[in-house]
């Protein structure tokens, strides 16, 4: 028996050090004479003095750069990062954030296998979990977020190997019950997947509430300027991957001279097999150049997190009061069935900043008012310094049927906003003379 498995998996621990400090400094530390922001290491390839030591990189029996499709220096700064500020043990950064769930999945589901989903979802996960993956031999059940704890055990199956959900729903912005959704992955001994992207590590931690692996699109709020597709996948070092439900995790990988994950990197298994396996064989590496900018956008996200929730709130507020609003969403809006988890599981009373509205009015209503914006802009995106809307019926979720999208909290008037950082004035003015547009 591992030394792993002889002991409880430990929580993972917060960071030591304050989220605005791990956001400028984490991941990077130069020493004398090196530069003092991370350079771009724009190379494929490093240079070894002999063939013992390529040969003890190949069998994983020493650290180091082989080849950038599965590991880089640049990128690896950018990991450590995210690692730090979500509190985990390691960190793997990929292409994309749709690539960054496809590996916290498939690195340990198979064929055969089953998951338990919240319907709530973003559209391009939903549909990864709903299409793509059943073609491959994995299904999922996809369960309502908010039934109660008893009627959700039915979704578990003897084969099921992870539950999932988001900390923010996109687009629907229900903010996942930890407490309920932990109770489950530990009564059926399974992980517990949260795709942090919406509130961003500095407004929520969840391995602190019982997540045992994260997943972002780092293309979102860690960018924050919408230059640099990427994802993340960050492992908690806190679930037991020795119960028998993980042999991958336990039995000698014969690729990887006979390698025993939990022999050889303990707490760390989970995302060294997804290293070693995922990046070598799906390719879906981060690119060095994209990693370089998203760690510079994430140098400013303590500061940027609650610029966007309280500019959000602004406009939630007063859209709430717009004769031309049928309804609006917004986590941290007053009323909002929302806003005690937002106190519950959130830092700085802050709810980020994405919010949703139903327009009255048909369809046409909708299209004359996205066209009178002059400071927001209709773009397929979230996270952007810049404020931008979007109709997810027609666009995010439009591939998914009427019942999906009602399940997954999309109406056909929902507008959604990503409000950025510009002066919260300018932005309500904008949506208010668009609005009062509708009726001319």
């Amino acid at each position: 028996m591992s030394k792993y498995s002889e002991r409880k998996a430990r929580a993972a621990e917060p960071p030591t050090r304050g989220k605005g400090t791990i956001c400028i400094q984490g991941g990077y530390t130069p020493k004398v004479g090196e530069a003092r922001v991370l350079p771009i290491f724009q190379s494929t390839t490093y240079k070894y003095e002999d063939l013992d030591q390529v040969e003890r990189l190949f069998a994983l029996k020493e650290a180091g750069n082989k080849y950038t499709r599965t590991g880089n220096p640049t990128v690896a700064a950018l990991e450590s990062k995210l690692t730090e500020l979500e509190g985990g043990v390691g960190a793997v950064a990929l292409a994309s954030g749709q690539a960054a769930n496809l590996l916290a999945i498939t690195n340990i589901a198979n064929a055969g296998d089953h998951i338990v989903a919240a319907s709530t979802v973003y559209g391009g996960t939903y549909t990864l979990l709903a299409r793509t993956l059943p073609r491959y031999g994995i299904e999922t059940t996809f369960v309502d977020p908010e039934a109660k704890t008893k009627d959700l055990r039915g979704a578990f199956r003897p084969n099921t190997k992870l539950i999932i959900g988001e900390t923010i729903g996109n687009p629907g912005l229900g903010i996942l019950d930890f407490d309920k959704f932990a109770t489950l992955a530990r009564e059926f001994d399974v992980p517990f997947i949260v795709d942090n992207t919406l509130a961003t590590p500095y407004l929520c931690t969840p391995f602190q509430f019982g997540a045992n692996i994260i997943t972002h699109s780092t293309t979102k709020y860690a960018d924050g300027h919408a230059t640099s597709l990427g994802g993340v996948v960050i492992d908690g070092g806190n679930y037991d991957w020795t119960n028998g439900k993980f042999p991958d995790l336990t039995r000698p990988d014969e690729t990887y001279a006979n390698t025993n994950y939990i022999e050889k990197f303990g707490r760390a298994a989970y995302i060294a097999k997804g290293r070693a396996q995922y990046l070598r064989d799906f390719g879906a590496c981060l690119s060095p150049f994209n990693a370089f900018l998203i760690n510079l956008g994430l140098e400013t996200l303590h500061l940027r997190m609650p610029r966007h929730s309280e500019n959000a709130l602004a406009l939630a507020e007063f859209l709430s009061q717009h004769p031309k609003v049928n309804w609006v969403v917004y986590p941290g809006l007053k009323g909002n069935p929302n806003r005690a988890r937002i106190r519950k599981y959130f830092l700085h009373n802050a709810a980020s900043g994405v919010l949703t509205f139903g327009i009255k009015g048909n369809s046409q209503a909708a299209r004359k008012f996205v066209a009178a914006l002059k400071v927001a802009a209709l773009v397929v995106h979230i996270g952007d310094a810049r404020t931008s809307v979007l109709h997810p019926a027609t666009s995010t979720h439009s591939q998914l049927s009427p019942k999906q999208q009602l399940s997954a909290g999309i109406t056909p008037d929902m507008i959604r906003v990503s409000v950025g950082i510009e002066d919260a004035a300018d932005i309500i003015a904008d949506f208010d003379q668009a609005l009062r547009s509708i009726s001319r």
